[in-house]
Formats: structure tokens, C-alpha cells, sequence
């Protein structure tokens, strides 16, 4: 019996051995290896924060609330001639834009993270960086520094061009600062409380709702308090509301009474989003992405 003939197999040519095996030398990558740090998760939540579509959006709506309703208070009140007002009180004018424009950055300070859970990236970030805690700082400071100098600038401005539309004396240098550096701090301690919040509620609705409540509710509780034994409830919600304690930044406390003055709302802000981002910081630590 006949073997069928075999089909025709080209030789195979010897692979050629690496230099570096040759010279029986280990291999270097060419790459630079070394150990990761806080300034990489900040490199890494820039590209973030900056990539993203809603941080152009809040920001932007931001700014129009801040410059459009800033411009229209003054040109309302450049045009009542009855109207007397002061240098200072001027800049009280950027208030309202102010005041929702903090809405836009609540909404920001929760995306940030929350989003990342929404969308199950945060697994990657945390395996990407296995330092939980490096990550919520990084997303910490990138937001803060960005919503601070935006803030501040936008304030600038707008207090600017409402003391020119006016046509008012040029307020004190005290008044500039609290006005915009003070109204920088506080809306940017405003948002890392979102950010905070999110963190714990890991939802974005859920976060947003919890700090639109927290800004408005006590203001809209306080008026509906008739009673005379709620008196002195009443009058800490209003002392201590969010929009009440931006006023002080801007001028004297709407409520009147014995509430926050000068730079307190600053230091009250402060505290409230230290402890928040504390429990974030734990929660992050100790739950499961």
C-alpha cells in the first residue's frame, strides 16, 4: 500500500534572537517607570473636568446668570432716578445672578463624581489609581481651583460694569474683596459640598436634589412660620440660608437680628463642607465602588 503523498510545507526561517538576549542582559523598557502621585490625579481629573460637555454647560449658564442679571439690576437701577445708592451697595446689585448661579455649580460639584458611578467609570478610575483618597482630593482641589478663579473673575467684572452703568463712586477696597474673592470662596465651597454629597449618595438626581434643598428650603420654610413660638426658628433660617449669608459677602444681612456678619458665612460654609467632605472621605475608603 501506497503513502499518499504529504502537501509541500515551506521551511519555517529561525526567528532572530533580541540583542538583548544575545548579550544575556534584562530588558529595559523604555519607558519611565516610577511611582504615581497626587500630581498625576490632578493631570488626570483636568483632562475630566475640562473634556466633559456639562461642565461647559453649567459653567456657561453660570456666567450669563452672573453678567445678565447682574447688568440688567444696574440698568434698572440707573434708570430710576429716585433711587439713591451708595458705593458700596453697588456691587450688592451682582447678588441675584449670584445667588442661581450657585445652582449651576451645586449641579457641577455633584457630576463630578456622581456621574462617574452613573456610568461605572469610576471603576476605572479607581483602578487606574488605587488611592481612593488621592482621587477625591484631586477631584477636590481641580474643581475648587476652577470654580474659585472663575467665580471671582465673573464677580469682578460684573461689579465693574455695574458701577460704571450706575455711575457711582468706586466702593471701598473691603467691599471689592468680599464681593469677589469672598463671593469666589463661598460659591466654590458651595459646589465641593455637592461634591461631598455626591460622593455619599453616589446619585446624581438624588445629590442635586438633596443640595437645592438645602439651599432653598430653610429660606421657604422661614416664611411660612406664622407662629409666634417659631419666632426664633424663623429667625435662624433666615439668618443662616444660603442666599442670606451670600448677602453678608455682599453688604448687611437681609434678616437683621444677631446672625452672621463680615466674614462669617465664610467660616460657617467652611466648617459645614469640611465635616461633609470628611464623611465623603470615609464613606469613599470603606464602601464598594
Amino acid at each position: 500500500m501506497s503513502t499518499p503523498p504529504q502537501p509541500y510545507a515551506a521551511p519555517q526561517q529561525p526567528q532572530a534572537t533580541p540583542d538583548w538576549q544575545l548579550a544575556g542582559a534584562s530588558y529595559a523598557s523604555p519607558i519611565p517607570v516610577r511611582r504615581a502621585h497626587l500630581g498625576d490625579a490632578l493631570l488626570s481629573e483636568w483632562t475630566k473636568i475640562r473634556s466633559v460637555r456639562s461642565t461647559m454647560w453649567t459653567l456657561g449658564v453660570m456666567i450669563l446668570l452672573m453678567v445678565g442679571l447682574g447688568l440688567a439690576s444696574a440698568a434698572v437701577v440707573a434708570a430710576a432716578d429716585t433711587v439713591e445708592t451708595s458705593a458700596d451697595d453697588v456691587l450688592g446689585l451682582g447678588f441675584f445672578g449670584a445667588l442661581l448661579g450657585t445652582i449651576c455649580v451645586i449641579t457641577l460639584g455633584v457630576l463630578t463624581i456622581a456621574s462617574e458611578y452613573g456610568t461605572g467609570m469610576i471603576r476605572t478610575t479607581m483602578t487606574a489609581c488605587s488611592s481612593r483618597s488621592r482621587v477625591l482630593a484631586a477631584k477636590a482641589i481641580v474643581f475648587f481651583a476652577l470654580v474659585f478663579t472663575l467665580t471671582t473673575v465673573v464677580a469682578a467684572l460684573v461689579g465693574a460694569l455695574q458701577v460704571g452703568i450706575v455711575g457711582a463712586d468706586s466702593p471701598s477696597g473691603s467691599a471689592w474683596f468680599k464681593a469677589t474673592v469672598g463671593v469666589g470662596l463661598f460659591v466654590a465651597l458651595l459646589g465641593l459640598l455637592g461634591l461631598a454629597v455626591g460622593t455619599l449618595v453616589r446619585h446624581s438626581a438624588g445629590a442635586i436634589t438633596i443640595m437645592i434643598g438645602l439651599v432653598l428650603l430653610p429660606l421657604v420654610l422661614a416664611m411660612f412660620m406664622f407662629a409666634q413660638s417659631l419666632k426664633d426658628v424663623q429667625q435662624a433660617l433666615l439668618e443662616y440660608s444660603v442666599p442670606s449669608q451670600l448677602v453678608v459677602l455682599y453688604g448687611d444681612s437681609v434678616a437683621g437680628g444677631s446672625g452672621p456678619t463680615g466674614w462669617d458665612p465664610l467660616w460657617f460654609m467652611l466648617v459645614v463642607t469640611g465635616i461633609a467632605l470628611g464623611g465623603a472621605f470615609l464613606s469613599l475608603n470603606s464602601r464598594d465602588v
